[in-house]
């Protein structure tokens, strides 16, 4: 099983939120176990400028147990074109599309109710994957 982890899993775990940090830590517990996890590139500029000074020491060890979808020009435009809310979630869905992802885990299920990429949240993938 492929997945794009969203934003959301990424920081759950880099700022410690609760009470999520536990069900997104493992998410990436089961990627750092050979899981078939990616992230978009722009979730790693999303990290290194939330997380400010930390963001180097999150992001190494996370790039060794994530692989970043290659996205271009092409799937800029689809993320445009998809019928999504926000936009920066139809990213999120085009990244995930280009990658041959088979869902899209996120707290933020409202939002990607459009995504051509189905959305689970961490809590339910784990359950799948159990």
């Amino acid at each position: 099983m492929k997945v794009l982890l969203d934003n959301d899993v990424l920081l759950d775990v880099a700022l410690a939120r609760e009470p999520h940090v536990s069900a997104s830590a493992g998410v990436l517990r089961w990627a750092e176990k050979g899981g078939n996890a990616a992230v978009a590139w722009h979730s790693l500029t999303n990290c290194a400028y939330l997380l400010k000074g930390s963001g180097r020491t999150f992001l190494r060890p996370l790039l060794q147990i994530v692989t970043v979808a290659a996205v271009g020009n092409a799937d800029a435009r689809r993320a445009l074109a998809l019928p999504m809310k926000d936009l920066e979630d139809a990213f999120q869905s085009a990244a995930a599309l280009a990658w041959g992802a088979d869902f899209i885990v996120t707290r933020n299920l409202d939002d990607y109710r459009h995504s051509p990429v189905p959305a689970l949240a961490p809590t339910a993938f784990l359950k799948k994957i159990a």
